[in-house]
């Protein structure tokens, strides 16, 4: 098969392999001679569209022609612009959902902490509370693993940042709550919090921020009251240490997993193979009475009336038009565009326009009601689909997805990637030359998705896998000790 028809009201559809002018394609009985090369991942026109007219893709419209677009052309961010400008009301119209998917009752094996949360991995980690002392915490971790060997936990990770001091407001506490949410997570069987002692992020505020807290897997060290941090510090890390390495993985009910929904560097393929294939595994997720979240939000405009219309109820839906219509504002208050979104890395794979990117992006979800909708840096209260404030930069994203409580984030990606977070970050590649290209960043290929397998006979495939990571085995990023991350900053640095 040469080329796809995503839906039957498309004028365009997508090239699967490369095609070469003066070349004759067959398209729902009809031969089409190509006026152009046509780069695998990217739109032929199936018709005429003249100037002006709508472009659709995945039956919706993902921008307009800029010029006469004729039948067999390229059809690219050259020829066609958004629809898309300024601020839009939103009415609610509820669309019933029902999905038949059954409970099949399957596990993980996760960690049991104490307070009732489940932990797929149990590691030490090392955070600061200030940029200043991320040298100091890198040096811990290192003594660490060399005295342990690597033995007894899963991982030993530091985890450094550019902030903790000489931020105002919102920023500030966009730090804390990030940084509170790692501390908290169940992924970590212990930690070490490492302060300097003058930053705007005071130890002793944090603490009382974290509420309550296992003191035996939770340590704290201001390094400016000690006289040696290396000796203060590996005391207390030596104490979690021990505690940490008694943790023994246990069978855990899929229900408690919780996935974070993430793509980047995408293609004119992610919305037909990877993103699919991860809305089919969300759904199956949430019918286990999992949980996951969707995030990006620039990358839902465009397509955001899709997820207001499946919120369940009427304040899901207003908590959606605030989380489109904020991150509107943010833009304009900077003096940015709030349409041109797509990268040159997505416009070389084949999207043109913000609406396509989008179209493709929510895919993620699958066709689940939205639960709930969460501010950047909050954790996940409800159980199944929950939308999460922040933006579409793939670290800044996935580091929300984590603090959020995901144990897992489930990446898909057309162009590739190498990083990760501070939980395992699974890459999956929208197409198998990615997937043949770069086997040290890829987890899981969906693109035999293209090559006659159903999206259903992958997803079963995932899942497994999925559980597998769930269960201890480590993905790329991990084997490859790719682990970091980023805090979303909107204001002034002093």
């Amino acid at each position: 098969m040469q080329l796809l028809k995503i839906n039957s009201a498309d004028n365009v559809a997508i090239a699967l392999t490369e095609l070469h002018k003066g070349e004759t394609v067959e398209v729902e009985g009809n031969t089409i001679a190509l006026l152009s090369d046509i780069p695998a991942g990217h739109k032929l026109a199936l018709k005429t569209i003249p100037e002006k007219n709508d472009v659709v893709k995945y039956g919706y419209p993902i921008g307009h022609a800029l010029r006469t677009i004729a039948l067999g052309d390229w059809v690219n961010e050259q020829t066609i612009k958004t629809n898309l400008s300024g601020l839009m009301e939103y009415e609610y119209h509820p669309q019933p959902v029902q999905l038949a998917i059954s409970n099949q009752n399957l596990t993980f094996k996760g960690y049991l902490r104490s307070n009732g949360s489940v932990g797929i991995r149990n590691e030490i980690w090392i955070i600061p509370t200030v940029g200043c002392v991320n040298g100091t915490i890198q040096t811990l971790a290192e003594q660490l693993r060399r005295e342990t060997q690597g033995q007894g936990v899963d991982a030993i990770a530091a985890y450094p940042h550019n902030y903790g001091c000489s931020q105002l407001g919102g920023d500030h506490e966009n730090t804390r709550k990030i940084l509170h949410d790692m501390v908290l997570h169940p992924n970590a069987g212990g930690v070490l919090l490492v302060g300097l002692g003058c930053e705007n992020n005071q130890m002793d505020a944090f603490i009382e921020m974290l509420g309550e807290y296992d003191a035996d897997r939770i340590r704290f060290i201001e390094t400016q009251k000690v006289a040696d941090e290396y000796k203060e510090g590996m005391q207390l890390l030596r104490a979690i240490y021990q505690t940490a390495s008694k943790d023994v993985r246990e069978n855990v009910p899929l229900s408690e997993l919780k996935c974070g929904l993430k793509c980047g560097g995408s293609d004119g393929f992610s919305g037909i193979t990877a993103n699919p294939l991860l809305g089919a595994f969300s759904d199956f997720l949430i019918a286990q009475s999992g949980s996951t979240v969707l995030t990006e939000v620039p990358e839902m405009f465009g397509a955001e009336t899709i997820l207001m219309n499946r919120c369940v109820n009427r304040e899901i839906f207003e908590k959606t038009v605030h989380l489109i219509n904020d991150f509107k504002d943010y833009f304009m208050q900077n003096g940015q565009a709030v349409y041109e979104n797509p990268s040159p890395g997505n416009k070389a794979g084949g999207i043109s326009t913000l609406e396509e990117k989008s179209l493709g992006c929510i895919q993620k979800s699958g066709k689940s009601q939205v639960q709930d909708v969460l501010k950047y840096g909050d954790r996940i209260q409800t159980k199944g689909l929950n939308l999460l404030n922040a933006p579409g930069n793939d670290l800044v994203a996935s580091t929300a997805l984590a603090a959020s409580g995901c144990h897992l984030v489930l990446f898909t990606t057309g162009r590739g990637t190498p990083f990760g977070t501070f939980v395992p970050t699974l890459k999956i590649a929208s197409n198998s030359n990615l997937f043949q290209k770069k086997p040290n960043w890829i987890d899981f290929n969906a693109g035999t998705i293209l090559e006659n397998e159903t999206i259903g006979a992958a997803n079963e495939r995932f899942i497994e896998y999925v559980i597998r990571a769930a269960s201890g085995e480590r993905v790329n990023n991990e084997k490859n000790g790719y682990r970091e991350i980023a805090i979303f900053k909107t204001g002034v640095t002093l």
